[in-house]
């Protein structure tokens, strides 16, 4: 238990991760001192950090948790045995926790705890929630894994009863194998839908579904469970439920969407409540995945107690997170997204919301395998078929294959030849330069590119902006 000793002080070790940087937030917002380390300390969450006052090592080492004396170390969850700094923590008997833990006992103990779940849509999802309930007063806490643009933040922590939260179901830490969403005490879970995902961890969808019927499993009778049962892996998960199930989906459910119209940037759409209308709701989001999004929080927003006019309010002055189809610059018409799709079906409803708005102009899909499944092979065929969505696929090299079996590796000259067979353009560059320099060359006026991307992907889409507008230039002369 973190709470056996005063806690004053804080170290966390791998402290530049998203949730982490968000957790040094939460701690330093609430007065404990906090320090911490990574290996690339770089922008942007060097200087978001250094703007909180957070004092930031960089590399691990052992003495930068024996200067500093914490009173608590959060080791990060891409820590292992052998780091510095796990080793010394363990020899001289410091205490530590994972950060699901520390965010358990430190921030969501004694909150309503709603925790957001699924393969998509998780911080969409938080975010819209989170928003929902500050715009009529309810002044929550939340942290998700991306910045929330209405509070130009990852977290928040607030007087109101609720904590919302993005629920991964990814591991806690090398101490502790269960999925982190299992710390988070929920009250409310909402789960969109369950796939294979994480391939470096869970070995088939079933492994997937056993941590969500856990998650289920631990929601009290007092509670809500909002479940996308147009998700096949969501259906076979219920029968765990010991707490009420509320049903949503575009065929079937409790709750089902109706009349969707998409409407210059955004969505309007019609809420049927057991087969009935309920009220009119717009998004300024695109696709329908973004209805989904949006149904799962209309759900869980009616539990806890707020009007169909509050809710509607919410959604109208909702402004997205960052990395979720965000316009980074336009050039002699030429449209640049950056976009956090890592996964087939991402990538395929992202690609699926642009040619939706705009049906007349091209797409481009660029797409860097990056996360830890999508670099395998696992989803070759998958990836080919999504990005087979868009008028034009570049694959750019696979990030950092050395810790990846040579014969399970994703393989983008196997996923262009797929893409070939669909009858699209495919490209499968070298390096980020030659990506760079196809789209630069080959963009036209009405074009749209779509930069998919879990990483910085070697600032892309500056280069791409700086590269049209030497273009527009040249030919200007």
């Amino acid at each position: 238990m973190l709470t056996t000793s005063p806690i004053r002080r804080v170290f966390l070790s791998g402290i530049c991760g998203t949730a982490m940087a968000s957790l040094a937030g939460m701690l330093k917002a609430t007065g404990y001192q906090v320090s911490g380390s990574d290996d690339g300390v770089y922008p942007p969450m060097s200087t978001f950090l250094e703007g909180l006052g957070v004092e930031v090592f960089a590399g691990f080492d052992a003495s930068h948790i024996r200067d500093t004396a914490p009173d608590l170390v959060v080791i990060g969850n891409a820590l292992s045995r052998g780091n510095p700094e796990v080793e010394y923590v363990l020899d001289a008997g410091v205490r530590y926790a994972s950060l699901p833990e520390t965010l358990k006992e430190l921030f969501i103990r004694g909150h309503r705890s709603v925790v957001v779940a699924g393969t998509h849509g998780k911080t969409t999802a938080t975010a819209l929630l989170a928003w929902v309930l500050e715009s009529a007063g309810r002044n929550p806490s939340f942290m998700l894994g991306g910045i929330a643009e209405n509070f130009a933040s990852s977290f928040r922590i607030g007087s109101g009863p609720d904590f919302v939260v993005e629920g991964d179901e990814y591991d806690t830490a090398f101490f502790d194998k269960a999925p982190k969403f299992l710390h988070y005490l929920p009250h409310i879970v909402l789960v969109e839908n369950i796939e294979f995902d994480h391939a470096d961890i869970y070995r088939d969808l079933e492994a997937i579904q056993l941590a969500f019927r856990r998650l289920i499993r631990i929601v009290p009778r007092s509670g809500l469970i909002v479940a996308g049962i147009g998700s096949p892996a969501v259906r076979d998960v219920l029968d765990e439920a010991e707490a009420p199930v509320a049903t949503f989906g575009l065929e079937a459910g409790d709750w089902r969407p109706d009349g969707i119209t998409p409407v210059g940037g955004g969505t309007e759409f019609d809420v049927l409540r057991d087969g009935t209308f309920w009220h009119r709701f717009g998004i300024p989001l695109l696709g329908t995945f973004n209805v989904l999004n949006a149904l799962s929080v209309i759900v869980a927003a009616d539990r806890l107690g707020l009007s169909p006019g509050e809710i509607a309010v919410g959604f109208r002055t909702f402004r997205n997170v960052r990395r979720r189809l965000e316009v980074r610059g336009e050039v002699a018409g030429v449209l640049v997204y950056d976009d956090f799709a890592h996964h087939p079906t991402a990538v395929r409803e992202t690609l699926g919301a642009v040619r939706q708005r705009f049906p007349e102009g091209r797409i481009w899909a660029v797409f860097e395998p990056r996360s830890q499944t999508s670099r395998r092979s696992v989803f070759e065929s998958d990836f080919a078929r999504a990005l087979a969505v868009a008028d034009i696929a570049v694959i750019a090299p696979v990030f950092m294959t050395t810790h990846i079996d040579p014969g399970g590796v994703l393989s983008p000259e196997r996923v262009r030849q797929g893409v070939l067979e669909q009858g699209r353009e495919a490209y499968a560059p070298e390096s980020t330069g030659e990506v760079v320099s196809l789209i630069v060359g080959g963009a036209k006026r009405g074009d749209h590119v779509v930069v998919m991307s879990n990483g910085g992907f070697d600032n892309i889409h500056e280069r791409l902006l700086d590269g049209l507008r030497r273009r527009r230039a040249q030919e200007a002369v």
